[in-house]
């Protein structure tokens, strides 16, 4: 991992303007109050030169802190779960850690996978990706009738990755079904929250669910 530049003193969060994956990220962020530099990045906008030079895959988000950089949503919204534990975003006990963990996983592989293929340049990939993310939004409707939140009656790390799909159905061409009530109310809840509003860059302030 390379060095990041000593120039930057302070915290900086290079984040793409649009993308859900920077979105979930300054959630976090914001739910916790974190003192850093946010540098928005266009969607036709160049890398800044910081982002070339310690991240080798040249993706958004960056964080670099001091001599640390890194360059996966995940492991940054961890990061800042550990360096800033309050509020928790992460239940305190092992147990519940893991399964927390084990939910993340699957948002990531079946959800944020299903939004690259939607997004990308096939068609037909889009076609079923949209249809299986409408599907899974579709299937655990019914259980925002029983929590306030994702399994969980505290707002959480699940919560902040779930939150930029919703805000972005209506871009992705996914329309909710009248029997997902639940989960409409699970969104709006959501989005009524501090920390999401203060999170949303202008260009996302567009967005909203249908």
């Amino acid at each position: 991992m390379a060095s990041p530049p000593s120039r930057r003193s302070t915290m900086t969060l290079f984040s793409s303007a649009t993308d859900p994956s920077s979105h979930r990220v300054r959630i976090v962020l914001r739910e916790k109050n974190i003192p850093a530099d946010v540098v928005v990045i266009g969607d036709n906008d160049p890398l800044p030169e910081d982002v070339l030079e310690i991240n080798p895959y040249r993706s958004l988000p960056t964080l670099i802190d001091r001599d640390l950089a890194i360059y996966s949503a995940p492991i940054v919204m961890e990061f800042f779960d550990e360096r800033y534990p309050h509020p928790p975003l992460l239940p305190i006990d092992p147990i519940g850690r893991a399964r927390s963990r084990v939910l993340l996983y699957r948002i990531e592989r079946d959800w944020y996978s299903a939004i690259d293929a939607i997004t990308g340049p096939d068609e037909a990939m889009a076609q079923d990706a949209r249809a299986m993310l409408r599907d899974s939004l579709h299937s655990i409707a019914p259980m925002f009738d029983e929590k306030p939140y994702f399994m969980s009656d505290e707002f959480s790390m699940v919560d902040c990755s779930i939150a930029p799909i919703l805000w972005r159905l209506g871009v992705y061409g996914i329309k909710l079904d009248p029997h997902a009530k639940p989960l409409r109310r699970y969104a709006q809840r959501l989005f009524a929250r501090d920390g999401f509003k203060k999170s949303l860059t202008d260009a996302e302030r567009e967005f909203g669910l249908d």
